[in-house]
């Protein structure tokens, strides 16, 4: 069994990143401009938007945090956005999901500009991605694709398993494992919370995503010997030994399910550092101007 590493693929991105900025820099540009837009106090999404920060400045981004009160109307956010997609300096921007209740999702999510959507959720980048047409591709699908890539695991013609039909992860995972690209031809399954048979399913899956939100839903039982299992879950569990409270465990049953695997993906460490390297690659794309 390979330990997929997302730390260190990332890590190895993000430096690759840096040298581009460097490049700019020395061309007398500016750095990539990156802005979140927070709603509210979640703690999770807190997390979330502090660690893209963080990245970049580790890379040389600039970056600017807004954050919202978890109150404000839909109508002040969807101002927000048309400032964002109004300002040159601005290359992408996220608006750190999910929102409180009282705001339309997919009506702030099409209001941000194609050409600054990084995160790569507006229809127009889903669409051009359906039809392999440069696009900003979803971060969390994009990374598991370098990951791929990176341990020169083979996909053509091998039967691929997702479970889980988000709009985020499991359906443009799907879309991408199958497409003729050199990481993709897969033969692809995408299961949900109504599929019948899921085991039976599972277990013919040379790779299996797990993307549904539920801790440890993949058992050992539900594995093919030597499969590849990428695990994109990252729920928080109640624990009261941790100095948080609670602890991190993916959609896979990690300790029972990596004696059966080729190559399996650790929570934390595994898909989620490639979600931000995959954010960064997306936002250098904006500030060059490659892909709009």
């Amino acid at each position: 069994m390979i330990l997929i590493d997302g730390k260190k693929v990332s890590a190895s991105i993000q430096e690759k990143i840096a040298a581009e900025v460097k490049e700019l820099a020395n061309a007398g540009e500016r750095p990539p401009h990156l802005v979140a837009v927070l709603v509210g106090d979640d703690p999770a999404s807190q997390t979330y938007v502090r660690n893209k920060i963080n990245a970049c400045k580790k890379v040389g981004f600039k970056s600017t945090l807004i954050h919202l009160e978890p109150y404000t109307s839909e109508a002040k956010l969807l101002q927000v956005i048309a400032g964002l997609n109004a300002d040159s300096e601005v290359d992408g921007y996220i608006v750190q999901l999910p929102l409180p209740s009282h705001i339309s999702q997919q009506k702030v999510i099409e209001a941000i500009h194609p050409s600054k959507d990084v995160d790569g959720f507006h229809p127009m980048n889903v669409g051009r991605m359906v039809l392999n047409l440069p696009a900003y591709v979803s971060a969390t699908p994009y990374g598991i694709m370098q990951l791929l890539e990176h341990y020169r695991i083979e996909t053509s013609g091998k039967h691929c398993v997702v479970v889980g039909r988000s709009h985020i992860v499991g359906s443009p995972m799907s879309i991408l494992m199958a497409r003729n690209t050199p990481i993709g031809n897969a033969t692809v399954t995408l299961c949900h919370s109504k599929t019948q048979n899921l085991k039976e399913i599972t277990l013919t899956a040379d790779i299996l995503i797990a993307a549904i939100g539920r801790p440890w839903f993949i058992t050992a039982d539900m594995v093919k010997p030597g499969a590849v299992v990428i695990d994109v879950g990252i729920n928080r569990v109640d624990d009261n030994t941790s100095p948080g409270g609670y602890k991190l465990m993916g959609d896979v049953d990690f300790e029972n399910v990596k004696a059966r695997c080729s190559y399996i993906t650790p929570v934390p460490g595994g898909v989620g550092p490639m979600t931000i390297a995959s954010l960064l690659k997306n936002t250098l794309l904006a500030r060059k101007k490659i892909i709009y």
